[in-house]
C-alpha cells in the first residue's frame, strides 16, 4: 500500500521509472509517447542535456537562499530575459513556485496596486465561466471550472463570472464571428456596469482556455475589445498564460498573436518544463510603482520563492527555445498535428470540433455530430481515452466537463516542442485507436 495520498484513492498510478525525450518508461519498461507534456509543461521533452548541466551547476554553487535576505545572479539573469523577451512595458517578474501561487499573487499585486493607488473600493475581480486558474483558494474562485469548485465554493471570495469564448457551441445560426464577439464583448462591459466599474480590480482570462474546455482560441478581436474597456473604467487585465504561455501557442507568449498588453500576466508550465518547480507573474512598472513609491512592499510571500535552482533550469529551458529555434518547430508540427487529426476524424460521427494554437490542441467528442450532443457523463468517455491511451503507450490529457462543468468530453494534447513529424504522425494514429475503443465500450 502506498502511503501517499494520490489523487485518486481509487488506484495507485503507475511507477515512472525513466525518462528521454518525448518517452516516459514505467517500471515494467512500458514506453509511452509523452503527447501531452504531463499537464502542458514539458516543453523540452525529458533529460535534455543543457538543463541537467545547468541544475547540475547551480546545485554545486548555490542550491538554495531565502529571498528575505538575498538574490542571486541566476535568478537576476532569468529576470532580465524575460523581460528582454516580454510584451512592451513588462519589464518587473515576481518568481514563484507554479503556477496557482502565480495567480495568487497576481490577484494580490493587483489589489495592492489599487489600494496604494488611493483606491480601496476596488475589491471585486472578474473572470469567466468554464476557464481554470488553480487549485489555490483565490486561483480557485476566479476560475470557472464547477466540478474543481463545488465542494469548496463556501470558502471562495466572490467573483463575477461572464460567458467564455466557445465559438463551436456558443456562437448562433447566422451569427457572425465579428457579432459574436461583440456579444461577449457587450457582455463583459455590462458586467462591469452591473458591479459599478469603479470597485472592480481586474479581469482574469486564460489567453487559450487550457484543461478545463480543451484548447479554445480567443476569437479575432476579442481581447482588443478587452484591452479597450478595461482600459475605459481603469481595470487592469490578467492573462493567465500558465498553460499556454511561453511558446506553447507558437509564439512565446500567446498573447502576442492577439496584439494586446495585459497588465499582469502568469506563466509557469513552459517556464521550467518540469524540471524544477517555478512560475512568474509578469507586470508592467505601472503596476509596481506606486507600490514601490508607497509603502515599499509587496505584502506577500512564499517559502520557496526566487528558488536559485528552479531558476536554473528555467533559464536554460528558455535559452534552448531560443537558440534552437523551437517556435518555429511549434508553428510546424502544430500545423502537421491539427491537419492531420482533421484529415483522421474528417469523417468521424463522434468528433465534433478540433482546434487549438500551436501544439496546444483540444479534440471535442460528440456522440452525435450533428447535433452537438455529449456523450452522458456516467459513461465516463474522457477516462476511458486516457486509460486505452496509455494501454497504447500514449499520454495525453483528456477531461470531462467541458461544456458547462458537467456535461462533453475534449482529449487536450501538448506534446513536447521537439516532436518530430513522425512523434506527430505517432500521436495521430494512437489517439484515433484510443478514441474508437473507448467508443466502442461506451457503445457495449
Amino acid at each position: 500500500m502506498s502511503k501517499i495520498i494520490h489523487r485518486t484513492f481509487k488506484s495507485v498510478p503507475r511507477v515512472a521509472a525513466a525518462a528521454s525525450g518525448v518517452h516516459i518508461v514505467d517500471q515494467a519498461g512500458k514506453r509511452y509517447l509523452d503527447a501531452s507534456g504531463g499537464a502542458a509543461v514539458s516543453c523540452l521533452g525529458h533529460g535534455h542535456p543543457d538543463v541537467l548541466a545547468a541544475l547540475h551547476a547551480q546545485i554545486d554553487k548555490l542550491a538554495y537562499a531565502h529571498t528575505s535576505f538575498f538574490t542571486s545572479e541566476v535568478v537576476e539573469e532569468l529576470a532580465d530575459h524575460l523581460t528582454a523577451h516580454a510584451p512592451q512595458g513588462m519589464d518587473q517578474v515576481y518568481f514563484v513556485s507554479g503556477g496557482s501561487e502565480a495567480v495568487e499573487a497576481a490577484l494580490k499585486l493587483a489589489r495592492q496596486y489599487f489600494v496604494e493607488s488611493g483606491q480601496p473600493q476596488r475589491t471585486r475581480f472578474v473572470a469567466r465561466r468554464q476557464s481554470y486558474h488553480g487549485n489555490t483558494l483565490g486561483a480557485l474562485a476566479v476560475g470557472g471550472n464547477e466540478w474543481r469548485r463545488r465542494q469548496f465554493a463556501p470558502l471562495l471570495i466572490d467573483v463575477s463570472h461572464v460567458s467564455p469564448v466557445y465559438e463551436y457551441r456558443d456562437r448562433q445560426p447566422g451569427e457572425t464571428l465579428d457579432a459574436y464577439t461583440g456579444r461577449l464583448l457587450a457582455e463583459l462591459e455590462a458586467e462591469f456596469q452591473r458591479l459599478g466599474p469603479e470597485t472592480v480590480i481586474a479581469f482574469v482570462a486564460e489567453t487559450v482556455v487550457g484543461a478545463t474546455a480543451g484548447a479554445v482560441p480567443p476569437t479575432p478581436g476579442y481581447f482588443k475589445g478587452v484591452r479597450e474597456i478595461c482600459n475605459r473604467y481603469g481595470i487592469l487585465l490578467i492573462a493567465d498564460e500558465v498553460m499556454s504561455g511561453m511558446g506553447r501557442t507558437g509564439t512565446l507568449h500567446a498573447i502576442e498573436q492577439d496584439h494586446v498588453v495585459p497588465d499582469l500576466m502568469t506563466i509557469a508550465k513552459g517556464l521550467g518544463g518540469g524540471y524544477q518547480p517555478i512560475g512568474a507573474v509578469l507586470a508592467s512598472s505601472r503596476i509596481t510603482d506606486p507600490i514601490r513609491k508607497g509603502s515599499g512592499l509587496f505584502q506577500h510571500g512564499h517559502t520557496y520563492i526566487g528558488h536559485p535552482t528552479a531558476a536554473a533550469a528555467a533559464l536554460a529551458v528558455q535559452k534552448v527555445i531560443k537558440r534552437d529555434g523551437l517556435l518555429a518547430n511549434v508553428q510546424a508540427r502544430g500545423e502537421q498535428l491539427k491537419a492531420q487529426l482533421a484529415e483522421q476524424f474528417a469523417q468521424h460521427p463522434h468528433v465534433g470540433d478540433i482546434r487549438g494554437r500551436g501544439l496546444f490542441v483540444g479534440v471535442e467528442l460528440v456522440r452525435d455530430r450533428e447535433s452537438k450532443t455529449p456523450f452522458d457523463p456516467a459513461d465516463k468517455l474522457n477516462q476511458k481515452i486516457k486509460q486505452l491511451a496509455m494501454e497504447n503507450g500514449l499520454l495525453v490529457y483528456p477531461m470531462g466537463g467541458t461544456i458547462d462543468g458537467q456535461l462533453g468530453d475534449h482529449v487536450l494534447l501538448a506534446p513536447p516542442f521537439i516532436v518530430s513529424e513522425q512523434d506527430v504522425a505517432d500521436i495521430v494514429e494512437r489517439l484515433a485507436l484510443s478514441i474508437d475503443q473507448a467508443i466502442s465500450a461506451v457503445a457495449r
